[in-house]
Order: structure tokens, then sequence, then C-alpha cells
């Protein structure tokens, strides 16, 4: 119990606070929300992904077995879903809504800072994580975006949309530079290291920022579902993934927790944009972040006794 006290005090605390203070600026001097994240998406994550993955040791094999495991977690994630939407006989557009929440988890604003805190004496947890988050930025301009696409969008829109992200180009750079053993001269590092630390602080304050001024007008059963399916089914199929695989140690851990993750505000995003129950989306959104403030410290505690 006293290692949980610790999760929660150490871990979550800290997450939930930089979250108010987001929520709190948000209500009184209204953050410019499209600024705020366009900052984090094209300047900080490139910075902490390039960081991570400069300094990490990862191996080849460590790289294949988190790729492995993401390709089937979330096949198995992505039936699952369509089994509870097709049971449940949820409408087309609820239907690609709930699956989005429940597929699309928030690796990055979210996920990001917890494995910074959790690994911060094993930087391999921590890149483990950065190839989380562009497997998740890749699943959701594919899988996300055919969910919810209208009929007058094509597939030159998505692969666009997926060239856009610099983060993958600060993935290819950083491994190119740690292939050839390149040195990268102090006073060039130090203001990319100087930005990969701001990371943790921005991307929790704007989180805070954007579910601010959520409304949750009642529980509805589609919302129950997806508290269920994205806070206690999806780490269960990453438990069984994991063992399945074989996976232990760092690896299993960083996993474990990964797949424990709340919505992705994405989803959110595609929902109001397609107008696919947009509502219903921001609820998502806001009860899972809340809520896992309790569930992803059980997950994490886990881990350390499972791994």
């Amino acid at each position: 119990m006293s290692i949980l006290y610790h999760i929660l005090l150490d871990i979550i605390f800290p997450i939930l606070v930089l979250i108010g203070a987001g929520a709190l600026l948000q209500h009184f001097i209204r953050l410019d929300l499209s600024t705020l994240s366009t900052l984090t998406v094209y300047f900080l994550l490139p910075a902490v992904c390039f960081v991570n993955i400069y300094e990490s040791k990862m191996s080849s094999g460590l790289i294949s077995q988190t790729l492995l495991f993401l390709l089937l977690f979330n096949i198995v994630l992505i039936l699952t879903s369509m089994l509870i939407a097709r049971a449940n006989r949820f409408d087309r557009k609820l239907s690609a809504t709930f699956k989005n929440s429940m597929v699309l988890s928030n690796s990055g604003n979210y996920g990001l800072p917890v494995s910074e805190l959790v690994f911060a004496a094993n930087p391999a947890g921590m890149s483990i994580q950065i190839i989380v988050v562009i497997f998740q930025n890749l699943l959701t301009f594919t899988y996300g975006f055919f969910n919810s696409v209208s009929a007058q969008s094509s597939g030159r829109d998505i692969l666009r949309k997926i060239m856009r992200l610099p983060v993958i180009y600060a993935l290819l750079f950083s491994i190119l530079l740690k292939y050839f053993h390149i040195e990268i001269p102090e006073f060039i590092w130090r203001p990319i290291k100087n930005s990969s630390n701001a990371f943790l602080a921005v991307a929790l304050v704007t989180l805070g920022a954007q579910v601010a001024f959520l409304k949750i007008t009642r529980i509805s059963r589609p919302i129950v579902w997806i508290l269920i399916g994205r806070l206690i089914i999806s780490p269960l199929i990453g438990l069984l993934v994991i063992n399945i695989l074989g996976l232990t140690g760092i690896t299993a851990q960083a996993l474990f927790i990964a797949s424990s993750f709340p919505t992705s505000r994405n989803s959110a995003l595609l929902a109001l944009e397609y107008n696919n129950y947009p509502e219903y989306a921001s609820q998502a959104v806001l009860l899972t972040t809340i809520l896992s403030s309790v569930t992803v410290a059980v997950v994490v505690y886990l881990s350390k006794l499972l791994f």
C-alpha cells in the first residue's frame, strides 16, 4: 500500500496540479489553445522525442519488440471496440466516435509526462513511450481518420497530415545521428535540451485548459462503456499481449502503463470536425482523464509488482 501511496503522491498528484493550473488559467485569462497546441506538437514534442531517442541506449531488438506489441495490442483493441459497439447497436456515427475514444489514447500530453516521472532513472522507458506516441499519431491519421472521415476526403489528405508531423522527422534525425555516432555541439544541444525540459509543464497545462469548460450532462450507456473499455479493458488486453510475447522488465512495465492512458483529445477533435456526437467524445476525454488518476496509479503499481 505504501508503494501505491507513493505513486499517487509523487507521480499522479504533480500531473493533476499542472492540469488544474491549466484549467484555472483558462477560466481566468482564456489561454490561446490553438497556439499552445501548435507549440506543443510542432516544437516541444519533437524536442523531447529527439532528446530521448538520442540519449537512449535502445537496441534494434527493443524497438522490434515495442512495434510488435503495438501492432498486436491495437488490432485486438480495435476488434474489441467493434464488438462492443455492435453488441450495443450504436448507430454509425456513435460507433465511429466510440471506437476512436476507446482506441486512441492520450499518449502524448498525458502519457509522456507520466513516463517521464515513472522512468526518470531509466531513459529506456521514456524512449519506449516516444515510440508509442509516434505510433498513436500514425494510428490517429489512419484508423482514426478513416473511422470519422466523410466521403469527400481522400487518401492524399491522410498522407499530407502524416507528413506534417515534425515528430517523425525528429525521430529519423535522432536515429541517423546515433547510427553515425555524430556528437552534437554543446551550444546546439543546450537549447534542444531546455526545450525538451519545458514539455512536461506546457503539455499538462494545455491539457488542463482543453478540458476546463467541458460539461457532463449525464452519464450515458456509451460513456460507461468507454470508461470500461479505455481504463479497464485496454490495460487487460495490454497485459495479455505482454504475456503472449513474453516481455519482461522495463519493456513490459512501459508498455503495460502505456496501455492504460485516457482517451486522446484527438478523438474529440475528429468527432467535432465530422459531427459524430462531439459532446459524447468530449465527455469521454474529460471523464477518462479524471478517473485515470486512479486507474493509471493502479497500473503503475501493478507493473512494478508483476515485472
